[in-house]
C-alpha cells in the first residue's frame, strides 16, 4: 500500500465543483492539484495548480497528464471508460476504472447490485421495443431512464402508458435504457462513505434529501428517522463499498418507502451533492476525506459538530440580475459557497448555502430563509 504525502501531486479528472472542494482541502494539506477536462477556467481550474484543457478522447493527453501525478481521482462519473483505463497505465487510479465502469451507467449499476442481492427498485433492461412493451406489461406508473451519462434529473421520463413510454423511447433516439417503477417513498436519504485500499471505512450520517425538478434542492442531517434506518442505511453503503472493493469516496442513494424499507435509488463513486454540510458541521468533510482515501492516509473523524443544512444555489437565481448577496450574508448562520462559475443557466448549480443550527430542522429554514433573500433588489440609496 503506497502512501501518498502532503507535497505529491493530485490529478483530478473533470473540472466541476466537487473537484474544486476537493482541490480546496488538497491545497489545504499541502497538496498540489492538476485538473484535466475539455474546459478552460473551470471551478477547479481556478483552485488547481494546472488546469489542462484537452477532450477526454485525446488519450495521448492523458497519459501525459497521468504521468504527471502521483494519483488520479474523479471529480464526476461521467469519464469515459478508456480515459481511466489510460490513466491507470501511468498512475494509480482511486476509485479503479472498474468501479467507474459499472456506477456511470444505470443497467450495470442496478444488475451489479441486484445480482449482489442487495434491496433495488424493479427495473428492467429497455433494448428493443419488444423490451419497452412487455416490460410494460408488468409496471403500473414508471420512469424510463436512459442506460448511461444521466445525472440531476436528465435521460429521465415519468410515463403511465405504453404510448408515453414509445414516444420517451424514440426521444432518448431508443438509446439503452432501463424502465423503473416508480417507488411511493417516504423520503430520500443518502450516506456518504469513505474506503481505504486495506480496508478501513468511515461514514457520516445519512442525509435527508428533498429534490426539484430532478435536482437536489435541500439536504439535512441528522435524518429525521431512528437509528434502526440509518444503521441500516450505513450497513447497506458498507456493503456496496465492499463488494465494489473501492478506494475512495462513494455516495449510496436511497429511498425509504412507507415501511421504512430501504432501496437503493442511485451510486456516485465520488463526494456527493448532499455531503456539501459536511464542510460546515463535521470534522472531517467528505472533500478531505476523499483526499485522504486516494493518497492512503488515514480516514478522519466524521463526527458531527451540529445539526445542519445545505440549500443549492442555481442559476435561475440570476433571473433577474445579480443575486443580493449582501441580503443572504446578513443571515449570520448562513455560509456562503459559490463554484466561480460564469455562465448563470436556469438548473445549473452555481453554489450552495449551508447552515448549521440546534436541530436540522432549524438549519433547514435558516438555508431557506438565506437563499430566498438573494432575490430581494438591494434598497437604492440616494
Amino acid at each position: 500500500m503506497k502512501t501518498i504525502l502532503p507535497g505529491s501531486r493530485i490529478g483530478v479528472l473533470g473540472s466541476g465543483q466537487l473537484g474544486r472542494m476537493f482541490a480546496i482541502a488538497a491545497r489545504r494539506m499541502g497538496y498540489r492539484v492538476h485538473t484535466y477536462s475539455p474546459d478552460r477556467d473551470t471551478p477547479t481550474g481556478q483552485i488547481a495548480d494546472l488546469e489542462i484543457d484537452a477532450p477526454y478522447e485525446d488519450i495521448d493527453r492523458v497519459r501525459e497528464f497521468a504521468l504527471g501525478v502521483d494519483v488520479v481521482t474523479f471529480e464526476f462519473e461521467n469519464v469515459p471508460a478508456a480515459t481511466a483505463e489510460a490513466a491507470s497505465q501511468c498512475a494509480l487510479v482511486r476509485p479503479s476504472g472498474s468501479v467507474l465502469h459499472i456506477t456511470q451507467h444505470r443497467l450495470r449499476e442496478k444488475t451489479f447490485l441486484r445480482e449482489n442481492g442487495f434491496p433495488v427498485t424493479k427495473f428492467e433492461p429497455i433494448r428493443k421495443m419488444e423490451d419497452l412493451r412487455k416490460a410494460m406489461l408488468g409496471f403500473g406508473p414508471a420512469i424510463l431512464k436512459t442506460a448511461g451519462f444521466g445525472y440531476d434529473g436528465k435521460g429521465q421520463y415519468r410515463v403511465k402508458t405504453l404510448p408515453e413510454a414509445e414516444a420517451a423511447w424514440t426521444a432518448m433516439e431508443r438509446q439503452e435504457a432501463v424502465l423503473e417503477a416508480v417507488v411511493d417513498f417516504e423520503a430520500e436519504l443518502s450516506v456518504v462513505g469513505a474506503r481505504t485500499e486495506r480496508g478501513e471505512c468511515a461514514f457520516f450520517e445519512p442525509f435527508c434529501n428533498t429534490h426539484a425538478n430532478g435536482i437536489l434542492d435541500v439536504s439535512s442531517s441528522p435524518a429525521p428517522f431512528d437509528e434502526r434506518v440509518c444503521e441500516n442505511a450505513r450497513d447497506l453503503a458498507r456493503d456496496v463499498l465492499e463488494a465494489l472493493n473501492v478506494t475512495g469516496v462513494v455516495c449510496v442513494e436511497f429511498f425509504v418507502n412507507r415501511n421504512r424499507e430501504l432501496l437503493i435509488n442511485e451510486i456516485a463513486p465520488r463526494p456527493h451533492n448532499s455531503g456539501h454540510l459536511t464542510i460546515d458541521s463535521c470534522i472531517t468533510s467528505q472533500f478531505e476525506q476523499q483526499l485522504r482515501a486516494v493518497c492512503g492516509l488515514p480516514l478522519g473523524s466524521t463526527e458531527m459538530l451540529r445539526p445542519a443544512a445545505m440549500a443549492n444555489l442555481l442559476g435561475d437565481i440570476w433571473g433577474d440580475g445579480e443575486p443580493n448577496w449582501a441580503a443572504a450574508c446578513s443571515v449570520p448562520e448562513a455560509k456562503l459557497h459559490l463554484y466561480g462559475k460564469s455562465n448563470a443557466r436556469p438548473g445549473r448549480k452555481m453554489g450552495h448555502v449551508t447552515a448549521t443550527a440546534a436541530t436540522a430542522a432549524q438549519a433547514e429554514q435558516i438555508v431557506r430563509a438565506a437563499r430566498s433573500m438573494l432575490g430581494r433588489r438591494p434598497a437604492l440609496q440616494d
